[in-house]
């Protein structure tokens, strides 16, 4: 893939950025002016998740950005709900929304992009709360994800997923572990799928550049304040194949960008081009 940030010697060096966000709602960010920073960021590809808007109900500026591509995945079960949306400066050779069964398929909870150097997946896990049948939901749409991307893996593709994944992974990835032991976001068989996923040579890159790095969460409860106290937990994450992982540069949290109870999370790749 070629960026807008490719220096040409004998060989290019593409470097490129990608930010992922759960908005919480694409139209209340758009409205309280937090859309700017995105505007003025200029990432190559951004990844948003729970817009809960169709693409007809976006402005101009938000559903057609200048010099980016759009995609949208929103809901077919119900409106205002759930939904994500990939911009991106390069125009990818392919873009579903139907990788998975057809009974995860209607939530719009995926896109998937396919780039010259990486097949990439914006995706907004079900949060599992509600009763026993939700979290039923959240665990299979788990392990149907996780046979697709192990698909793709067979495949030699290079993998990067992103989102919200709905599950602090260990206990340095939430701000009270004790308390939430049996809350529904930490529990021991969610934990565990995301240890199946390490098993399977993807890599959390955050938590793989920062091993020791406490306090650093990506979503923070509202009614309680929490932010302000940094009682957070991290359930957002770039994960990647071992071949994307040797050009990362960067994978940071960027908890001073607001707008949402999630903060975005950023990944900056470096691609040598001969």
């Amino acid at each position: 893939m070629h960026s807008r940030l490719c220096i040409v010697v004998d060989v290019s060096m593409c470097d490129m950025r990608i930010i992922s966000w759960n908005v919480n709602g694409l139209r209340s960010l758009y409205n309280k002016g937090n859309w700017a920073w995105i505007e003025v960021s200029q990432p190559d590809i951004v990844c948003l998740q729970e817009i809960k808007a169709e693409k007809e109900q976006l402005p101009d500026d938000v559903r057609i950005p200048a010099g980016y591509y759009s995609y949208f995945n929103s809901s077919r079960e119900r409106k205002g709900y759930s939904g994500v949306a990939l911009y991106t400066k390069t125009e990818p050779k392919k873009v579903s929304f139907d990788v998975l069964p057809s009974k995860f398929n209607t939530q719009g909870r995926l896109i998937e992009a396919v780039f010259d150097d990486f097949v990439l997946l914006n995706v907004y896990f079900p949060n599992g709360g509600g009763g026993p049948e939700k979290l039923a939901y959240k665990l299979e749409f788990y392990n149907v994800f996780l046979a697709y991307i192990k698909k793709l893996k067979r495949e030699k593709k290079s993998v990067i997923f992103c989102g919200d994944v709905n599950v602090a992974h260990k206990e340095i990835d939430i701000a009270r572990p004790k308390e939430n032991e049996n809350h529904v976001g930490f529990l021991p068989e969610e934990r565990a799928w995301v240890d199946e996923v390490v098993a399977e040579g993807f890599i959390d890159t955050f938590r793989n550049l920062h091993p020791k790095a406490e306090n650093a969460y990506t979503y923070w409860d509202q009614k309680t304040r929490a932010r302000g106290r940094n009682v957070g937990w991290r359930i957002d994450y770039f994960f990647v194949t071992p071949d994307i992982f040797k050009n990362i540069k960067r994978s940071e949290i960027l908890s001073d960008i607001y707008g949402s109870d999630h903060c975005p999370i950023e990944l900056e790749i470096s691609f040598t081009k001969v």
